[in-house]
């Protein structure tokens, strides 16, 4: 392979540091307020936030109802009195129920702070159902160090190994000097990258339905797979800022001196590692030199038409005082979800194509057709044909389309992989 002249030769070691824009560690948050247990008082301030926007729509539709009442002259005065009494009781009752539900949700939460943690191992129906909880209400979790808020990191059989050389060495024995991460999307974990039990997809010839990318990377190509978890909720700039800062601590402690990166990102993942790229190497960080290339697949890089569709949703539902509670319950998704209406901003130069890292956009579209006239409106189901692939950066920047695959299957789809390893060997006699 025939590196950028930006990259060591192989067995080099890394060019020393300068000292980064970027923070070495991201400093803690320091609680503003007591750490919540996890489950119990996510419930309970879900609980009486819907109440409270209930109770603001109830009042909205009575408040319009008695308005009318009141400008008659002749019942003016006891519908006056009747909207007092409506008010003084509707406003006892969801009273009741808010500081109810808080009584009981919040004994709850004692109760689980004083559970023991489970010695099993962890299981993978929780850590979706937080993963789904992260990406709608992440920013918030975290915000009130709910301990349900996902720490980004590198993930093992549902674990979070400590970036140490002596933990790294246990989890990987056959760690090698080529690392492939792989970053999820928006809502999953790092077991989205698995295919499923019975349909592994282990022969040569691309026959079975699903395949592993990490394992036959790594038979094929000699990358040692790393899966990324994190918090999808948070602002795509805030992961891309602790992604890019986790990178540069885990060639610090990688039991074997790193030559190669390759990442793989899917959906927001794409974007998020995007994102550490430009950071890191405007930063001149150490790994942007050692990345090989970057594959986003299925990443809404001109936005999210779901996204978009939602704040145009928010907007009408803001326009009748009754519907704008609803509003604002809308708008209590997380700023990671709101990241997505727009995409990440884009010029022609890029700091990671001039720091050598070879872009690759891959998309997909339900009809078998790219060129079906649906093909673009349709996508992959989430995300649209040119949002997936259209950019403006010039460079070392390539995309393809793929037909008949929707947006979760672009992680175990064979002919996605088969496209990666393509562009694998070109990069090799480039």
């Amino acid at each position: 392979m025939t590196r950028s002249k930006n990259k060591p030769p192989p067995g080099a070691t890394p060019p020393a540091n300068p000292p980064p824009t970027l923070p070495p560690t991201l400093p803690p948050t320091p609680p503003l307020t007591p750490v919540s247990s996890g489950y119990s008082d996510a419930a309970r301030v879900a609980v009486q936030e819907t109440t409270a926007r209930v109770h603001e729509m109830h009042r909205a539709i009575a408040g319009k109802s008695f308005d009318v009442l009141t400008r008659i002259p002749v019942i003016s005065g006891p519908a006056a009195f009747a909207q007092a009494m409506h008010d003084a009781i509707a406003g006892g009752v969801y009273a009741a129920i808010h500081h109810g539900t808080g009584g009981v949700l919040g004994a709850a939460a004692m109760i689980e702070r004083a559970l023991p943690e489970g010695e099993g191992p962890p299981n993978r129906a929780v850590s979706s159902v937080r993963s789904a909880l992260n990406a709608a209400f992440g920013d918030h979790l975290a915000g009130t160090q709910n301990v349900l808020a996902i720490a980004m990191g590198i993930y093992v059989d549902g674990r979070e190994i400590p970036l140490d050389s002596d933990s790294l060495r246990a989890a990987f024995p056959a760690a090698g000097q080529r690392l492939c991460i792989f970053i999820h999307g928006l809502a999953f974990d790092e077991h989205c990258w698995e295919s499923p039990p019975g349909d592994r997809g282990e022969r040569s010839e691309y026959t079975a339905s699903t395949l592993n990318f990490g394992p036959r990377l790594q038979a094929e190509f000699g990358f040692t797979p790393l899966y990324l978890r994190y918090n999808t909720g948070l602002p795509i700039a805030d992961n891309g800022t602790r992604l890019a800062i986790l990178f540069e601590q885990l060639l610090a402690v990688w039991p074997e001196p790193v030559e190669e990166l390759l990442l793989i990102g899917h959906s927001m993942g794409g974007l998020i590692a995007r994102n550490a790229c430009e950071q890191a190497a405007a930063g001149k960080l150490v790994w942007p030199q050692l990345t090989r290339m970057l594959i986003c697949l299925g990443s809404p890089h001109l936005g999210s038409p779901w996204e978009k569709l939602g704040h145009a949703a928010h907007t009408a539902l803001q326009l009748s005082d009754i519907t704008a509670p609803l509003g604002k319950i809308a708008a209590a998704r997380s700023q990671g979800i709101k990241d997505l209406r727009h995409g990440p901003a884009s010029s022609a130069d890029s700091p990671a194509t001039e720091h050598g890292i070879a872009l690759r956009f891959l998309g997909s579209t339900l009809t078998d057709d790219v060129d079906h006239p649906l093909a673009e409106w349709f996508g992959d189901g989430l995300v649209t044909l040119g949002s997936a692939t259209s950019h403006p950066i010039t460079g070392n920047v390539k995309s393809t389309r793929l037909g008949g695959i929707g947006h979760m299957a672009l992680l175990t789809e064979p002919r996605v992989y088969a496209q990666i390893s393509t562009w694998l060997q070109e990069d090799e006699h480039e």
